[in-house]
């Protein structure tokens, strides 16, 4: 999608015709022209939540959102009820980094992110724990825990709060297993009081080897869950299908139905007494240059299909 952004007229269709749902379904969406088109985005293809980059998640320096974009954005969110807004952290950002270089523009840009996620109003702020090479993962862990007891030291969080997200188990990753993002909580908790929960990516999951695809791996996914990491402390869930298999490893997103997580595990999600209720926030690739169809995918399998005036594009431009 561009940053022009959605038609006047388009929003105030959306305006009107927009209800309360009973889950809370949405996207990544592009902050390209200021972090309130990704407000415009996200209302305009249906979504009632959404996640942005505040800044390029490929440099280290950033700048922070101007004023009168947050202003816009805080205005979008209360017309087209946007709630709750994560912010994604930089990809290059590895607290728990050995390389004394590395480590210290990993701590600047952390703290970068964490004043302009407070700045926009976020509710959450999404980190991968980061890498432990050249290291053991013990090591590592009680890296990231020092670093990030430093960079939040005087930082007024107020009600953003810091998220850990599972990941697919690739290289030397941190955050693999609920076990270790376990561990990870354990070691911040006692060096500082970030307040920290969770964010459960599916594909992750399933590339790490947790079976959300089946009934009972789900079923087995969630008391683990419950076990590790208490399941009032999973916030955001990052609802993406999986290119690869079970147990790959690999970080490799698929749209909702066309991967091997496939569309019956989504509709289980969504309708799982513990997990429906959380913010559901796609990060799959785009069909026909949007997120809009998958977006209309998943308020399809939670059973509310999304307003007749949002319309996922075709190639023609029709559904």
């Amino acid at each position: 999608m561009t940053g022009d952004g959605p038609p006047r007229q388009q929003n105030r269709r959306l305006c009107g015709t927009v209800k309360p749902r009973k889950h809370r379904i949405g996207a990544h969406t592009s902050a390209a022209g200021g972090v309130h088109r990704a407000a415009e985005e996200a209302a305009a293809i249906g979504c009632n939540t959404l996640q942005v980059f505040t800044r390029s998640p490929r440099m280290w320096r950033g700048n922070a959102p101007s004023q009168e974009s947050i202003d816009r954005l805080r205005a979008l969110r209360r017309e087209h009820d946007l709630n709750p807004l994560a912010v994604h952290g930089c990809y290059l950002t590895n607290l728990a980094a050995v390389d004394p270089g590395v480590s210290q523009k990993s701590k600047q840009s952390f703290r970068l992110e964490i004043e302009n996620a407070r700045n926009i109003g976020a509710d959450y702020l999404v980190i991968h724990p980061g890498s432990a090479r050249g290291q053991s993962t013990e090591q590592a862990i009680e890296v990231f825990a020092e670093a990030l007891a430093e960079v939040q030291q005087g930082f007024d969080w107020d009600s953003l709060r810091l998220l850990l997200e599972n990941t697919a188990g690739g290289g030397a990753t941190l955050g693999r297993s609920f076990e270790e993002l376990n561990h990870l909580r354990q070691a911040v908790e006692a060096r500082c009081d970030a307040p920290l929960g969770f964010c459960i990516d599916t594909a992750h999951c399933f590339a790490a080897g947790y079976d959300v695809s089946t009934d009972s791996g789900l079923g087995d996914t969630v008391r683990n869950m419950c076990r590790w990491l208490g399941i009032d402390h999973v916030h955001v869930i990052h609802a993406n299908d999986s290119k690869t298999a079970l147990g790959s490893n690999s970080d490799r997103h698929e749209s909702i139905g066309d991967g091997q997580i496939g569309s019956d595990a989504f509709a289980r999600v969504l309708h799982h007494p513990q997990l429906g209720a959380k913010p559901m926030i796609l990060e799959t690739p785009f069909i026909d240059e949007s997120h809009a169809e998958n977006v209309r995918r998943l308020w399809s399998l939670a059973g509310t299909p999304v307003p007749s005036s949002v319309r996922a594009p075709g190639k023609d431009g029709s559904d």
